[in-house]
């Protein structure tokens, strides 16, 4: 019987407030392989997840800033918002 993969969390997943929201980003992957995932979770539980891996964890969380900076961090505040992915 196979065991599921391992989920390796990376160091920079923190909780981030600004402007009066807080998210928690979670960057993470699995053990045997080598992209990393981005979700953001506001504080109703609900969550933003990038579908496209990113090369380092580094590339997530910049990926998060830069929406920060272009969208607010209000881009995340209730989920009804979508983020674009790049092609």
């Amino acid at each position: 019987m196979e065991r599921d993969p391992k989920i390796i969390t990376s160091d920079l997943s923190k909780t981030v407030s600004k402007d009066g929201v807080t998210v928690d980003v979670h960057i993470f992957r699995l053990e045997n392989e080598t992209g990393w995932a981005l979700e953001v979770v506001n504080e109703n539980n609900t969550s933003t997840t990038w579908d496209d891996l990113f090369p380092t964890d580094e590339a997530a969380f910049k990926e998060f800033t830069r929406v920060v900076t272009t969208e607010g961090i209000e881009a995340f505040a209730d989920g009804s918002n979508v983020v674009p992915f790049r092609r």
